[in-house]
């Protein structure tokens, strides 16, 4: 009779501790539990030029002189089992730029600010303001390789406020179509302006098209891991406005990771606009070049990127001193980032 409760006794501690792990099981298998985080960036930098004036490329962000700030940027998200909301803050003189397009008091910081629901697998709809998806570089001074920004970036939408639906049809293939007020309009639709926008996304290269009332650009982003430590990124573009009134441009982006802390990369830049789009000159044709090469240094959440750039343009568009203009221009950046 001991030995057979001693069998009993066993048998319950083993099917206790079965249904135990069984329990666990599945609390693995289930759905994760909704998530809420808090992330941002911040950043500063030091720019010069090899002038009598320190002027600086006619491209968005790193264009301020000597010791400057960049931004501080504030990300609130929540991810549920189904839907989620993304509340994306700036602060500085960055900020302010990526977010140039409000009127509004209340907005000058937005810089996104969406929410989403999943309405079935692998189908999402997102209504709010968000960044823009067409090209390779990005108002977050995190996500770019470069500091200084391309004039491709900088004369491209910024954001896009509006309702979109993303298909995720399989690992490597996915699908966005969406319908946006007026490009950069953060608050609303003033001006009755509505544009349309999609993206084909095929083995990580991306197909973007934006087009609207007189206006129509045609994008590609995508890139190519050419070995464990080069990578080759790529950004292609076109846009015209009314009339002939428009811009193209080209970039490449090759970047060699030598270690764990360090990496170096290179933005080659073809840009072109015609009929005096504004970029580069008020009036006709005009052109620009660029090289720039960017170091690296990574510790933990730390980032600095010293950078060295070259732009060279058919028109003398840079102020080189009080009285003379300049078709180059060569400058040199300093950053420190910090991510959270």
């Amino acid at each position: 009779m001991k030995n057979l409760n001693k069998f009993f006794t066993l048998v319950l501690i083993g099917t206790m501790i079965m249904s135990n792990t069984l329990k666990a099981q599945d609390t693995d298998d289930s759905e994760p539990d909704p998530t809420f985080n808090f992330s941002g960036t911040v950043d500063t930098y030091f720019r010069a030029s090899f002038t009598e004036d320190p002027v600086a490329p006619g491209t968005s962000f790193a264009n301020l002189n000597g010791f400057s700030l960049g931004m501080a940027n504030f990300i609130v998200s929540y991810e549920g089992e189904k839907s989620g909301f993304v509340a994306d803050v700036v602060f500085g003189p960055r900020g302010s730029d990526a977010v140039f397009g409000s009127v509004g008091n209340s907005s000058e910081m937005v810089n996104q600010l969406y929410a989403y629901y999943n309405i079935a697998e692998g189908v999402t709809v997102t209504l709010g303001n968000f960044n823009t998806f067409l090209g390779y570089e990005v108002i977050s001074p995190a996500a770019n390789f470069n500091y200084s920004t391309s004039y491709m970036f900088s004369y491209g939408p910024f954001s896009h406020t509006g309702a979109k639906v993303d298909f995720s049809i399989s690992d490597d293939v996915s699908l966005m179509v969406g319908v946006f007020n007026q490009t950069d309009q953060t608050e609303a639709n003033y001006d009755r302006y509505t544009a349309f926008g999609a993206q084909l996304g095929l083995y990580g290269q991306y197909i973007n098209l934006l087009a609207g009332d007189e206006y129509f650009q045609l994008d590609y982003t995508g890139g190519f891991d050419l070995s464990d430590s080069f990578f080759l990124g790529i950004n292609a573009t076109t846009a015209t406005l009314a009339g002939d009134t428009g811009f193209a441009g080209v970039a490449l982006y090759p970047q060699l990771t030598a270690s764990d802390s360090f990496a170096i990369g290179l933005r080659g830049e073809f840009f072109s606009e015609t009929d005096g789009f504004g970029a580069l000159v008020s009036d006709g044709d005009a052109d620009n070049f660029s090289l720039t090469l960017t170091g690296s240094f990574t510790s933990g959440n730390f980032m600095f990127k010293p950078e060295l750039r070259l732009d060279s343009a058919s028109s003398e568009i840079f102020a080189i001193s009080p009285t003379e203009t300049s078709e180059s221009l060569a400058s040199f950046v300093m950053a420190m980032i910090y991510t959270f």
